[in-house]
């Protein structure tokens, strides 16, 4: 099968639209394989704006891998914008893939990565666009097999009319096991259709096919039950997990984006999952256990990134970076080896209590000193505790001003609000916290220049985590608080004009919330909202509050259940969860022991450096925590500019100065 590339009716419509560099591809590091000689052939989709997913590290890795591979080739699309949208409907110009230019629908399988529930219009604006049925259940042999990835996949069901197959967890190994399936379908002449390729599909580990489960729902709105279809269908599906980081050393070429990006930076894993038992982090639940990549892995990476890409900044990915038992030996070898070349080092996620200045200092070595970003997400110590998050405020002071005495001039502090239990005082706290941080900064610095930024989101319960029986918080009643509490910073002039508030009111986190815990019944109203307009609701300026409480009025109350149902609701323990036939291998009678913890405000140790407590992970995923130390050390190495082959001191890494990777 052939498919011409759809750019000659693109071209023309590029300078009528913002951006138009966007979609054209051709960025370093891209590839273009040759269609023909490919058996298997993916479509690699993030839902979101060039500018957002253009970084994504899964995407990247899932590209590299399958484009490695000689029998396959993976291509990438996203989310266009509604001014080009208009003008792909006007002239009849499909979806297509920013590589090839390649309609959507030509390809095999489309794979869609979704870090945020607040994609799924966009998901169907490309289904739509593609020529693909919305509706899984409508397609035929010849439409792509669509397949969702990334953490809001621990929950598909809300999406569960429009995908084929949800893959639960790491998808290093998974999308190859993936791809031998189809190829085996289509070698030996597509045997069964559809349906037989979708029960193939199912017997892959932590591979899950809605299609092929069936649900059932009491009186009371509630599930009754989930039941597979099939006799060849598990009962649950488990996720997967890669161990040994170091025999996945991606990506190894970082694509350099061709227009403005939310990160310009080399990205590279120096671990995966965490085990500090933050009972709001999804994310820190259902990656867990604890894999560190070696401090040998992690140097042979920045230094192949660094090389490949030309980026004059390498961030030191985890969900905790400080975390990694040789991160002082990884910062201090890697600001050695990069000494005079202008490549600077970032931790994007630090905890004041694994964070020191003399980390800071070899961090902002060979770069400029920015800010420096903590997250206590909780005001008060009770609410801390509630959520496990034990940042003492002496700590955060103690370290903050040492950084103000070391030259540091700002300061970023992440929080919650509507947090479980959660009182007026406990955000009210905050603004003493913020004002205690301005106080010592200017007595460490002798300084009155020192700043303090306090962001705040609205907290969403999250599937497979202690809080996914919780309560949210009503928009009213974050709203209320975020109110007070700007009123409380500003209250005392002389310290409140050097705090700056950013917060997201409590509307879209509600919506999310909805998406987040949903059920099937959820997917009609995601389409309607998608019918009537719906586009990139992750930002502000497209998300419309009043679309979708209008479709759960409208789709969800002849059901009998509701937007508040599915959000403001308490669930008991015997509830059935949509999300509980899908095993992110944690316990779910700890889960539960874990959420009454947290209603009497006890801690929970970091199993890292305890005993186990039996959260259920290692025995199931059959897999281990594995950490250092090694031992070893960084060895130095001539560090040689990626594009003109000079060694250090005869030119510099810069992304947009040798690469010209500007935008």
């Amino acid at each position: 099968m052939t498919a011409p590339s759809i750019f000659p009716d693109l071209e023309p419509l590029l300078p009528r639209v913002s951006k138009p560099v966007q979609y054209v591809g051709g960025e370093l590091n891209a590839q273009v394989k040759d269609w023909e000689s490919a058996a298997v052939r993916w479509a690699l989709m993030y839902p979101d704006a060039y500018e957002v997913g253009l970084p994504n590290q899964g995407v990247m890795i899932l590209y590299e891998l399958l484009n490695e591979r000689q029998d396959a080739l993976a291509e990438r699309c996203y989310a266009v914008w509604p001014d080009l949208e208009a003008l792909m409907r006007e002239h009849r110009v499909p979806a297509f893939t920013v590589d090839s230019h390649r309609p959507l629908g030509a390809f095999d399988l489309l794979g869609v990565s979704f870090s945020t529930e607040l994609g799924y219009t966009n998901l169907l604006t490309a289904l739509d666009l593609a020529g693909i049925p919305l509706h899984a259940v409508d397609r035929g042999t010849d439409h792509p097999i669509v397949v969702a990835g990334g953490h809001a996949a621990f929950n598909p069901e809300p999406i569960a009319d429009f995908v084929d197959v949800a893959a639960i967890g790491d998808g290093e190994e998974v999308v190859g096991e993936i791809t031998d399936v189809v190829k085996a379908w289509k070698a030996d002449g597509r045997p069964g259709g559809r349906r037989e390729l979708l029960l193939r599909l199912a017997g892959v580990d932590g591979c899950y096919v809605p299609s092929l489960y069936e649900v059932s729902y009491g009186p009371d709105g509630a599930i009754a039950a989930v039941t597979p279809v099939d006799e060849r269908v598990p009962r649950s599906v488990t996720k997967r997990t890669t161990t040994d980081l170091d025999a996945w050393p991606y990506p190894k070429q970082p694509l350099v984006p061709l227009a403005d990006t939310v990160h310009e930076r080399a990205s590279v894993e120096i671990f995966r999952g965490c085990t500090r038992g933050c009972r709001f982090c999804q994310a820190g639940m259902i990656t867990r256990p604890v894999r560190e990549r070696s401090l040998q892995g992690v140097g042979e990476m920045v230094d192949a990134a660094v090389r490949a890409s030309g980026f004059d900044e390498v961030g030191l990915l985890s969900l905790s970076s400080a975390d990694h038992s040789e991160i002082a030996e990884i910062t201090k070898g890697l600001a050695d080896r990069y000494e005079g070349t202008n490549t600077s080092l970032s931790l994007p996620s630090t905890r004041v209590d694994a964070f020191n200045i003399d980390l800071a200092n070899e961090i902002s070595r060979n770069g400029r000193r920015s800010g420096l970003t903590f997250a206590p997400e909780g005001g008060s110590e009770r609410i801390r505790r509630v959520i496990n998050k034990m940042v003492s405020e002496d700590d955060l002071i103690r370290t903050v001003s040492e950084a103000f005495a070391q030259g540091w001039r700002q300061v970023k502090l992440y929080f919650m609000c509507g947090l479980p239990t959660e009182e007026d005082e406990d955000v009210l706290q905050i603004a003493d916290m913020a004002h205690n941080v301005i106080r010592a900064g200017r007595e460490a610095s002798g300084r009155n220049d020192v700043r303090c930024t306090i962001s705040i989101g609205g907290f969403v319960p999250k599937p497979h985590t202690p809080f996914q029986w919780a309560a949210q918080a009503s928009p009213e009643v974050i709203d209320d608080r975020l109110r007070k509490l700007r009123e409380k910073v500003n209250s005392n002039r002389r310290l409140g004009r050097n705090v700056g508030m950013r917060y997201h009111d409590g509307e879209p986190s509600l919506i999310e919330g909805l998406l987040a815990r949903g059920d099937r019944r959820v997917g009609r109203v995601i389409e309607r909202v998608w019918r009537e307009g719906g586009r990139f609701d992750g930002w502000s300026e497209h998300f419309s509050y009043q679309r979708w409480v209008q479709a759960c009025t409208a789709e969800l109350e002849p059901l009998g259940v509701s937007l508040a149902w599915f959000t403001t609701r308490e669930r008991d323990r015997d509830e059935v969860l949509p999300w509980d036939h899908l095993d992110s291998g944690l316990e779910r009678d700890w889960l539960w022991d874990d959420w009454q913890d947290a209603l009497s405000g006890r801690e929970q140790d970091d199993c890292r450096w305890t005993p186990c407590f039996d959260c259920g992970v290692c025995p199931s995923t059959g897999t281990d925590i594995e950490v250092g130390p090694s031992g070893t050390t960084l060895l130095p190495l001539t560090v040689v500019n990626p594009l003109t082959g000079g060694a250090r001191g005869e030119g510099t890494a810069s992304a947009r100065g040798n690469a010209g990777a500007g935008g």
